[in-house]
């Protein structure tokens, strides 16, 4: 197959790379700043036209990972550049992709667990969960995430595309042992001593191993009854110290300082980023995935942090 991963310059989009790449499929990356890379990597600034459409119209699936990091502090200029970048960019592809006389047959496009809200009570699937946005106990400051999430779907599924499926997908943290993703940030606080819970530590984790995420990503591609919104998330997610316990004895300590709330807001201050990537309760459960019959090789966090912390220590010995 032919692949186009717009805005597949970070850790997702190179985890999908990486594995499409190694299944002997083409590859191309639209990036800002392409980079020398195994696979083809080209310019697009996600706003405008250019010589991307050529690549987009040759390939057999899309799969738009385009947006600002939101792993930053949420000030004016940059909440209107996390807005700005997915919905401008995902808008384009919507024009393009309807213009094309071969376009291609599926689009997957990036969406977030986060959509769902602040969840202590129970599991969020598609079919029941609960859209977020000025729930009880959550603070006002959080609804900026739900409404750059519902703002994102709206804009990719507001065009018709007769030739192209669409499937959001509503992803749960991924981890891999890649060098500053975000495993690689946590098993670090493990490292030093300050792997304890973090904040309450009844908030709960929602994840997916790399390994889950990129064989789920094949199903989406291979399965036509899949469009509208997917889940990709552990079948399995668990309270944020349960979840920091299970990294904590994957690593070999017992030992970690917990965080409480107001030691979040600081740290989360000094490190420039938001407490809510934290704190907030994310509780998703990939309830279409499991109807399909999906296996996940990693369902449960323990096995799974072990996996990834074998190969974490395996990466940095080769180093």
């Amino acid at each position: 197959m032919k692949i186009a991963i717009p805005g597949g310059s970070g850790q997702v989009g190179h985890i999908l790379a990486r594995h499409f790449h190694a299944q002997g499929h083409d590859v191309t990356v639209f990036s800002r700043t392409p980079r020398p890379a195994p696979w083809r990597e080209i310019c697009w600034d996600g706003e405008t036209p250019g010589d991307w459409i050529a690549a987009l119209e040759q390939s057999d699936v899309c799969i738009n990972l385009a947006g600002r990091s939101v792993n930053c502090r949420y000030y004016a200029a940059n909440r209107r550049a996390i807005f700005d970048s997915r919905i401008r960019s995902t808008r384009l592809l919507n024009r393009v992709m309807a213009s094309l006389p071969r376009a291609p047959r599926v689009w997957l496009n990036a969406s977030t667990a986060t959509i769902y809200r602040h969840a202590l009570d129970r599991a969020m699937d598609e079919a029941t969960g609960e859209l977020g946005g000025r729930e009880a106990g959550a603070p006002d400051t959080w609804n900026f995430s739900i409404d750059v999430a519902t703002g994102w779907e709206e804009a990719f599924f507001d065009t018709a595309t007769p030739r192209t499926r669409k499937v959001a997908m509503r992803s749960a943290i991924t981890f891999s042992p890649d060098r500053g993703g975000i495993f690689d940030v946590l098993l670090g606080l493990v490292r030093h001593g300050l792997g304890g819970s973090q904040g309450p530590g009844t908030q709960f984790v929602s994840w997916i191993h790399e390994a889950d995420f990129v064989r789920a990503v094949d199903l989406l591609i291979a399965c036509e009854e899949f469009t509208g919104v997917v889940n990709l998330a552990s079948p399995n997610p668990l309270p944020n110290a349960d979840f920091l316990r299970a990294l904590r004895a994957a690593w070999g300590t017992r030992i970690g300082l917990a965080a409480p709330g107001w030691l979040i807001e600081i740290g989360t201050w000094l490190m420039r980023t938001e407490s809510e990537l934290v704190l907030k309760s994310r509780r998703v459960v990939p309830g279409r995935l499991l109807a399909a019959g999906f296996q996940f090789q990693f369902p449960d966090w323990p096995a799974a942090a072990r996996d990834l912390v074998s190969r974490w220590r395996l990466r940095t010995s080769r180093n």
